[in-house]
């Protein structure tokens, strides 16, 4: 261990001699960016009093400074101040706890440098060039007492400015409360937006119903318009204008006040865009001087207009109100790029500090003003900002800068951000995780016969078992297999990577994939819940080599009904790991006999009847924009073209039993663990949620969509075709898979036994068992399936409700997360891909397209061969009828003639990836060549 005097002597200005900085709660919850950074090096003790103070306000903020703890490069160090009898002090009478925690703070940093005082008095060092042990603390009142009682205090930014990596590290702050140096004060003749009520208010206006509570959603067309889902209306609440939003963002729960049913209104169905209506703000302009709140009455009058012009329609009128509240803030760390109109200076010398505007990435959220020395530098990069406070004089939300990602555009920086965007966890595997792992590495293979891993397990070798997975798949969780018995019935079976031999329960490992939740797919990379060599060697039933596996077996009849099923270890050795496409191909081959092939023909005729029962029972056959991104070559990640994916028998093939697998353990694991059983349900979609899409249909193409049961959608989708285009049915099934709420994991036992089902699929139970290499939920129903069998105890975590309840909600937003990071890398792929064949702002490509949404000024489409979505905005005259769904322009080849343009027509757009002068990132740009070149219009 080194010495004390030695890990203190950090070179600062200040503290010629060496110092350690003690910080205070709120230095640790409001400047995290900071003290992470690896320029911040002086050594840091953390108190008990703070770490368990940062515990109970922000289990976020904790969960990174244990990261600082274990960091290599990091000298951070704890020191249990409470459990001393030096330092651990009592509570006075009166005292808050506030002035407590602050007093035991003083008292530990006041003891600290005496010991050290003593400790190196001892080896004869000088007294003056003793190390100083330094508060630091941004709260004046405790900086003043500290002084009084001959303690070292500083507030951080004093600290920062006067270090020598000063000009780096001031962009790292944030703002705070006590930071005078940039906090002036605030004039409330000069307020833009209203004070948000206290807690209290808010909590006692809920509870009477005087006030509601709920998400706040941006409109992704109109950033001049949200809405609150709140319980006690089926439509959500419109919020209209930034003043009524009184700086709510996308994802936070606020409270909303209704309006007067008399000043209701509808949705605007305008386009109205936030990077053109801002694009002359001034970002170094002081808070709540006259020009913004000018700026912010002229968006309130457009709003206003907007919202009249709304009236006129003869749709219902949804609730409207103000937010008055924010419950709990979503802010987080956000990706975006400065805006070059907005420095004052670009000269690459200039260290001046600039405010400037940070343009996040979603199009859903706000400007963000932050104030850096490295402008210039930064204009072209990806960067994070993390949002500091939003005043009421202020127009804009003010943050500070956290780092560069890299040159914007490029694919490195660009997936780097998509990931960081989306919260996923895409750092190393640490030594603490590596060391779950076998030691025998990638030499680990199945022992002998007799060893304790064949207990409770059969022996299935020689089975003609065999994988069907996409082309490239190195995880491969799931084999299948499929054999005649003597009786006329047939046997097959679905053998699942063993993950849980792998992954103990409270182990780094486990810890780690509970917190990642899924494995990530991106278009070029996969980022893995697991290590890989558990991933894509040890686990993946890889064909030729023995593996441990979990097995569904079931005796089926010719016509697919169950007769009798089991579950069970085993060890099998998969012989072939076909792609679809080969499977399909041995399939339809003819002249192919031999008797794994008649396995996976046997598995198809089974599948085929499995579907039909289930389509029989009700089951939605839905879709969603699937593209291929086609690589220059295996070796690269250069895309040269996009393809719709094809969908084959054996797609269908492998997702009927892996259907049929999960719902059979599915009632295995709630019949042997009724409270805590990992399930997965899918609840039905309020009617209401379908009312437009219904509402087209009929208008439009004369169809009824009838939305009572699951069955009765999927006849009603059945019957909507259009004998002139093929496409349209499965465009009306996108549109109705939109209308779907989401499927979640749940816990069994904390909801009614009526809400299990799963709508999509029409069956009563479900869960997921055949994916454990890439989702965490699988591992836990694989332990509680083991129990259920006998095969191994269930650890004690998975028999307590709140523990599943925890981790499942954790695993529930993962997955929403990865979902979308992997759509977003999907659609910056299908840009490069674009711009591969000759999609530049001069040229462009022309793809077919359906108008799937009308606005006043302006159609949404969607390009179905490249599955990605676009708006086609006209300047000129538009007849909008909301109603109809229809708006009419002038005709580009006939003066005087009008073209209507409605949903559901199919129409030709040209589609160009241009660099947004804002965003300095690709942007696919659409413009309607055909029936009307919009761009004359």
């Amino acid at each position: 261990m080194r010495p004390l005097s030695l890990i203190s002597l950090v070179p600062h200005p200040a503290y010629p001699h060496g110092h350690i900085l003690v910080p205070d709660t709120n230095i640790l919850l409001g400047q995290m960016d900071l003290v992470e950074s690896p320029l911040f090096d002086a050594p840091l003790v953390i108190l008990q009093t703070v770490l368990d103070e940062v515990r109970h306000r922000s289990i976020p903020l904790y969960n990174r400074l244990k990261n600082l703890l274990r960091a290599d490069d990091k000298r951070v160090f704890v020191f249990y101040n409470e459990y001393c009898q030096d330092t651990a002090v009592y509570k006075n009478k009166e005292e808050i706890a506030n002035d407590l925690n602050d007093r035991s703070i003083r008292t530990a940093v006041r003891w600290y440098g005496k010991h050290i005082s003593s400790m190196l008095g001892s080896v004869r060092v000088l007294p003056n060039t003793y190390p100083q042990v330094v508060l630091l603390t941004d709260d004046v009142d405790n900086r003043q007492k500290a002084s009084s009682e001959g303690i070292t205090a500083v507030s951080v930014r004093n600290y920062v400015e006067r270090s020598k990596n000063a000009a780096i590290l001031s962009d790292l702050l944030a703002i705070s409360s006590g930071d005078a140096s940039v906090q002036p004060g605030v004039n409330h003749l000069n307020a833009i937006y209203s004070e948000h009520m206290s807690g209290a208010m808010l909590t006692t206006g809920v509870k009477s119903g005087i006030l509601h509570q709920g998400h706040f959603s941006a409109n992704q067309y109109n950033y001049l318009e949200g809405t609150v889902k709140v319980a006690a209306f089926d439509t959500p609440v419109l919020v209209v204008g930034r003043q009524n939003m009184n700086r709510a963002m996308q994802g936070d729960i606020v409270a909303v006040e209704i309006f007067l049913e008399s000043e209701w209104r509808i949705p605007t169905n305008a386009v109205v865009d936030q990077d053109a209506a801002l694009r002359n703000d001034d970002a170094d302009q002081s808070d709540g001087e006259g020009d913004e709140v000018l700026q912010a009455d002229e968006e309130a009058r457009i709003a206003k207009d907007l919202a009249e012009e709304a009236k006129g329609t003869r749709k219902e009128r949804s609730p409207t109100g103000r937010i008055v509240g924010i419950v709990k803030r979503n802010w987080r760390t956000y990706v975006c790029h400065l805006d070059p109109t907005s420095l004052s200076s670009t000269s690459p010398t200039s260290t001046a500090t600039q405010a400037v505007f940070a343009i996040p990435t979603s199009t859903l959220l706000p400007r963000i003003r932050i104030r850096t020395r490295q402008a210039p530098q930064l204009l072209d990069q990806k960067i994070l900002v993390t949002i500091d406070r939003w005043d009421i004089t202020s127009r804009y939300p003010e943050g500070h800068f956290v780092r560069a990602l890299g040159k914007a555009g490029t694919k490195e920086a660009e997936q780097e951000a998509l990931l960081v965007e989306y919260g996923v966890a895409y750092g190393a595997f640490g030594k603490a995780i590596q060391a779950c792992l076998p030691p025998e590495g990638d030499n680990w293979i199945v022992p002998p016969k007799g060893d304790k891993v064949w207990k409770g397990r059969e022996d299935l070798r020689e089975l003609l078992i065999c994988s069907i997975d996409p082309p490239g798949c190195q995880d491969i969780d799931d084999a299948l297999h499929a054999r005649p018995l003597e009786n006329g019935n047939i046997e097959t079976g679905v053998h699942i990577a063993d993950v849980s031999h792998f992954v103990h329960a409270e182990t780094p490992m486990d810890s780690e994939a509970a917190a990642r939740g899924t494995t990530v797919y991106l278009v070029d990379k996969r980022i893995d819940m697991l290590p890989s060599l558990l991933g894509t060697n040890l686990c993946s039933l890889r064909p030729h080599v023995e593996r441990l596996a979990f097995s569904v077996i079931w005796e089926l009849t010719p016509e697919a009904k169950i007769v009798n099923f089991r579950f069970t270890k085993s060890v099998i050795a998969s012989k072939e790991a076909f792609t679809y496409e080969q499977a399909q191909l041995r399939k339809d081959d003819i002249n192919m006999n031999d008797p794994l092939t008649h396995s996976v023909r046997l598995l198809n005729s089974l599948a085929q009847k499995l579907r039909e029962g289930r389509m029989r029972a009700g089951a939605l056959n839905l879709a969603s924009p699937e593209v291929k991104i086609h690589m220059e070559s295996a070796e690269s990640s250069d895309p040269i073209d996009v393809k719709q994916k094809e969908q084959l028998e054996t797609n269908s093939l492998v997702e009927e039993f892996m259907l049929l697998a999960n719902i059979s353990v599915a009632k295995k694991i709630q019949e042997v663990f009724p409270l805590t059983a990992v399930l997965r349900r899918h609840m039905p979609p309020p009617a209401i949620n379908f009312e437009t899409l219904k509402d087209i249909l009929k208008k439009r193409r004369g169809l009824d969509l009838d939305v009572r049961s699951s069955g009765a959608l999927a006849t009603s989708l059945d019957r909507c075709v259009d004998p002139t285009e093929n496409s349209f049915n499965t465009l009306v099934r996108i549109m109705a898979t939109r209308c779907m709420l989401s499927a979640e994991y749940f816990c069994s036992g904390s909801v009614s036994r009526d809400t299990f089902g799963h709508y999509g699929l029409a069956s009563p139970i479900y869960t997921h068992f055949t994916s454990p290499i890439r989702r965490y939920a699988d591992v836990l129903v694989h332990r509680q399936l083991a129990a259920a069998i006998d095969h191994s105890p269930l650890h004690a975590s998975l028999h307590s409700k709140d523990y599943v309840e925890r981790v499942l909600n954790n695993v529930n937003r993962r997955h929403r997360m990865a979902q979308m990071a992997s759509r977003a890398s999907i659609e910056f792929y299908v840009g490069l891909a674009l711009q591969g064949r000759g999609a530049s702002a001069v040229n462009g490509v022309r793809e077919e397209a359906f108008v799937i949404r009308t606005f006043r000024n302006g159609i949404g489409v969607f390009v179905y061969r490249l599955g990605i979505e676009g708006l086609v905005t006209f300047k000129g005259e538009v007849d909008f009828n909301a109603e109809a769904y229809t708006i009419s322009v002038p005709s580009t080849s006939k003066k005087g003639e009008r073209k209507s343009l409605s949903v559901f027509d199919k129409v030709v757009v040209n589609i160009t990836v241009e660099k947004n002068a804002n965003t300095q990132r690709g942007t696919v740009k659409m413009e309607l060549v055909s029936p009307v070149t919009s761009g004359l219009i």
